[in-house]
């Protein structure tokens, strides 16, 4: 690996401990990284720091209102970023965590309005993929887990397909190769009662139906 080398290849299923660390040293310093995700590759930046966000959204020259996942290392952490937990929430972690599917939960109040795009809600993931998942445990703390293409843009499974304009304000690029590609993780609403699903990706709405009995 090259210190001025900004595309980094990265082994898929025992990442490299110099990479992520060269890759958490830039997320400490409000930087940003391209990585890999189970389905597509993602944009990770610190999620507690608005400097931080604010980049990611220009990237992707994404709309204000429309806000960014987070990806967590462990269910502890969800504590320090929502006010409540509900059963239902529970029941989905404990059958489709790590990966697959993303939980929206009310936000903590610290929480950036950027990244929540003022709707006072955060969506929040384990990661399922090697890569990502040694980068939030290696930080401990959440990253940004958009997908790394430009708003309405098709997600990218290679990195030959992301844009210029990403790479260049990207701070490193991790390529772990060709990942799965596909829908991404299906986003679910638990704030209610009832849950609401948002987007269907690699979980079924019939699967989450017949896990909460619906």
């Amino acid at each position: 690996m090259h210190e001025g080398q900004k595309i980094v290849s990265i082994d898929p299923v025992t990442p490299d401990i110099d990479c992520i660390a060269k890759a958490g040293k830039i997320l400490r310093k409000n930087g940003i990284v391209i990585f890999p995700a189970k389905c597509l590759y993602g944009v990770a930046a610190n999620a507690l720091d608005e400097i931080a966000i604010k980049k990611v959204f220009h990237l992707k020259q994404r709309p204000w209102n429309n806000p960014v996942l987070v990806l967590i290392p462990d269910k502890k952490m969800l504590q320090d970023l929502v006010t409540s937990i509900s059963r239902q929430a529970y029941t989905l972690m404990d059958a489709f965590w790590p990966g697959n599917i993303t939980l929206v939960f009310e936000a903590e109040t610290h929480i950036s309005k950027y990244l929540t795009a003022g709707t006072g809600k955060i969506g929040i993931r384990i990661p399922a993929h090697p890569v990502a998942k040694a980068l939030v445990e290696f930080l401990n703390f959440p990253i940004t887990g958009t997908s790394a293409n430009l708003s309405g843009k098709n997600g990218c499974y290679q990195i030959e397909q992301l844009s210029s304009t990403i790479i260049d304000q990207a701070d490193l690029v991790l390529d772990a190769g060709t990942l799965k590609g596909g829908m991404g993780s299906t986003i679910v609403d638990v704030t209610t009662s009832s849950v609401t699903i948002i987007r269907e990706g690699e979980v079924t709405t019939s699967q989450i139906n017949e896990l909460l009995e619906i």
